[in-house]
Parts: structure tokens; C-alpha cells; sequence
């Protein structure tokens, strides 16, 4: 399920380094984590939906390997992205 393009817009420009940066690992892991939290949603009124849990198990992989990286370079902006999303470490 992709994200409403407004949606998008948002989420990038909260967590974008600078004006044009759509790429850094922070925006990366805000899309994934929006991507994330809307098939959770869609799991609570579709159970049996395992074609798509596969698909959010990839997110969720993708996620925590850019964490791990992002970890790896810079810890303050790890601890501080964790922080304002909300994910548990």
C-alpha cells in the first residue's frame, strides 16, 4: 500500500537534512516506518492477509538494516530519530 503523495511531501520535509534531501537514511526510515504503521492498520481488519505480512516483514528488515547503519555513522542522530518516531530500541 503507498503512501498518499501529500503524505509523502510531509513526512519528507520533517525529516529532511536540508531542502532537496529525500535520500538521507532519516527520510528513508520515516517512509518506512509510515509504510509500516499503514499495514499494521490494514492487518487488524485483514488477519489472514499473508501475502502482504511477507511484504511488511521486508519493511521491517529495510528498516533496521538503515537503523543499524544510521547507528553506525552517527549515534546522536540514531538515538534522536528513534526519539521523535517512536520506535522502541
Amino acid at each position: 500500500m503507498p503512501l498518499v503523495a501529500a503524505r509523502k511531501r510531509e513526512i519528507i520535509g520533517s525529516y529532511a537534512r536540508s531542502k532537496n534531501d529525500s535520500g538521507s537514511p532519516e527520510v528513508q526510515i520515516a517512509l518506512l516506518t509510515a509504510r509500516i504503521e499503514s499495514l499494521s492498520e490494514h492487518f487488524k481488519s485483514h488477519v489472514k492477509d499473508h501475502h502482504s505480512r511477507v511484504g511488511l516483514l521486508r519493511l521491517v528488515g529495510k528498516r533496521r538494516r538503515l537503523l543499524d547503519y544510521l547507528r553506525g555513522c552517527d549515534f546522536g542522530r540514531y538515538r534522536a530519530l528513534i526519539e521523535k518516531l517512536g520506535i522502541r530500541r
